[in-house]
């Protein structure tokens, strides 16, 4: 939905390999792609293993500068099938402010820090509730949460992103905001934090 490809579904090439979708110059796959509309998806244990690995290994992705994987919250059969299955170059931990959100933001940590994945920071998400009418702030999640686990574990905060109504309307209608505002404040947010990852990795890679 968020990349205006909601109803679309992959297709196969010649060699039997998976072709992502693309939009915005972006290649991405789901497998929201490869079955119905409503279905659901109750897998666990092997079958989200095996799904994962089709996912990586069974899709023509060509030439990438990153690939992005996004990972639900835990430290589960998911995670861990990314990590021992392909180089990871880093993680990017996503937490709101609140408290409860922060415990499993740690428990996460921890997983990649004994797998050896190096943490490349944490992004605070929904820091910060924004007026659209006044411009008025308010805490709505706590604030800070990032930075109190900052101190606590030595992770980078890579930035803050607000909870604004036109964050979640551009990415309802599949149009982002760094798309369809890209000068804005919210789509300025994103950038300072993928402008953060990116350095973080090219440090990584002795570039910078």
């Amino acid at each position: 939905m968020m990349m205006n490809l909601d109803g679309e579904r992959a297709r196969m090439n010649d060699a039997k390999k998976i072709l992502p979708l693309q939009n915005y110059g972006i290649p991405c796959m789901s497998m929201g792609f490869l079955i119905e509309k409503n279905a659901p998806v109750v897998w666990r244990g092997l079958m989200v293993t095996s799904a994962i690995q089709q996912l990586l290994r069974d899709v023509a992705w060509g030439e990438l500068d990153y690939l992005v994987v996004d990972m639900p919250p835990g430290t589960g059969d998911a995670q861990l099938t990314i990590c021992q299955n392909i180089p990871v170059a880093g993680a990017v931990m996503v937490t709101t402010p609140q408290d409860i959100a922060l415990l499993d933001v740690r428990k996460g940590a921890e997983m990649f820090l004994k797998v050896k994945v190096p943490i490349l920071g944490v992004v605070q998400n929904m820091s910060v509730f924004e007026c659209p009418n006044c411009g008025h702030q308010t805490h709505i999640f706590g604030e800070d949460g990032a930075k109190r686990l900052s101190k606590e574990t030595d992770i980078e905060v890579l930035g803050d992103v607000p909870l604004h109504l036109s964050i979640r309307e551009t990415s309802d209608s599949g149009h982002p905001i760094c798309i369809s505002a890209p000068r804005s404040q919210q789509a300025n947010a994103y950038r300072h934090i993928a402008q953060g990852v990116l350095n973080k990795l090219l440090m990584k890679q002795g570039v910078v």
